[in-house]
């Protein structure tokens, strides 16, 4: 019984409830649905002068820490572009 309704709907649980919780961060933070797509498209242009990246998966999400909070984002990277220094 429990590979019938095992992983996937724990998967699905999971996703719901990370959705909630950010919906719930942006609420907090005043922040608008489009004003989070308009910070993720900066993040994109930002990023993408230096490596290509896979723009379709992007994750951006809210962490709680110690009365903070911190934007976390996950960019997929497939290769450096050409001409990207290192100043190191």
């Amino acid at each position: 019984m429990l590979g019938l309704f095992g992983k996937k709907e724990q998967q699905s649980k999971e996703v719901a409830k990370e959705r909630l919780r950010l919906v719930l961060m942006q609420d907090r933070l005043s922040l608008a649905p489009h004003t989070m797509e308009q910070m993720k498209d900066a993040v994109i242009v930002a990023i993408s002068r230096f490596v290509e990246i896979d723009p379709h998966g992007i994750e951006l999400s809210w962490k709680d820490s110690e009365r903070k909070r911190a934007l976390v984002a996950s960019i997929p990277v497939i290769s450096v572009k050409r001409g990207a220094s290192r100043d190191d």
